[in-house]
């Protein structure tokens, strides 16, 4: 059966859109229990069961804002270069994301750093992709932060560690729901929702995620587990988020 995405929730008076320009997810095959190091109380990496043995994944996620707005505001566009570096958990059962940090472009970052607490940072991103290209190209630059990948010429026939497309696009292409470490200790939770990914499947040819190496999760020179790219993708984001048991 193919998956078939989830149920967009009612778009409400306070949340906020966007449509996001050259995305790209590139993920990291890790050890588990180097990841459950970083994680609180209730939260566990989501384990798999790779080629070669077991671990977890985490993946920095790329791409160009393109006229996020809230909705309550006239519509003020603002537009910019994002990363968000995240490793995929249960937590307390449930499946979604747990949020090391978002690199974002823009002075607004200050509104989820200071305003909801959020690992948010300002960071210098340069993101550009051609889609037309033979084969299709994409590239980051942010600091030490880099990647430069092309499109495989035959999409691969599964992804090491999953059942099938509809397993990779459900997990690795499709959380809704989204974890973190608030300044004030505490943790906390918001929602997204966006369509079904139909992703093009690219090569690393050269890449470097340093916040990743920080952690120790993965070494300098580490090739990427998959890079899954999209030209266009639109989000709905469930703002503002709130801290874990708190509605």
């Amino acid at each position: 059966m193919s998956f078939t995405g989830t149920p967009r929730p009612r778009p409400r008076w306070h949340h906020a859109q966007t449509e996001l320009d050259d995305f790209a997810i590139i993920s990291y095959r890790v050890d588990a229990g180097a990841l459950a190091r970083h994680l609180p109380h209730g939260f566990a990496p989501m384990k798999m069961t790779f080629a070669d043995g077991p671990g977890a994944l985490v993946s920095a996620v790329a791409f160009r804002d393109r006229d996020f707005h809230f909705r309550f505001l006239p519509p003020a566009s603002i537009s910019c270069g994002q990363i968000n570096y995240r490793a995929y958990v249960t937590a307390h059962g449930r499946p979604g994301v747990w949020f090391f940090g978002t690199g974002l472009d823009h002075p607004v970052v200050a509104i989820p750093q200071h305003v909801w607490g959020m690992p948010w940072r300002r960071d210098r991103i340069s993101i550009e992709a051609d889609w037309a290209g033979d084969p299709a190209r994409w590239s980051l630059e942010a600091g030490p932060a880099h990647c430069e990948a092309t499109e495989s010429p035959e999409p691969p026939t599964r992804l090491d560690g999953f059942d099938g497309e509809s397993d990779w696009l459900e997990r690795l292409t499709h959380p809704t729901q989204g974890w973190y470490a608030r300044r004030d200790g505490r943790v906390g939770v918001y929602s997204i929702w966006h369509p079904v990914m139909r992703p093009r499947h690219l090569t690393a040819t050269s890449a470097r995620f340093p916040v990743f190496e920080r952690l120790g999760l993965i070494a300098p020179g580490t090739r990427p587990h998959s890079v899954l790219a999209q030209s266009n993708l639109h989000f709905d984001i469930h703002t503002p988020p709130r801290r874990l048991g708190l509605r």
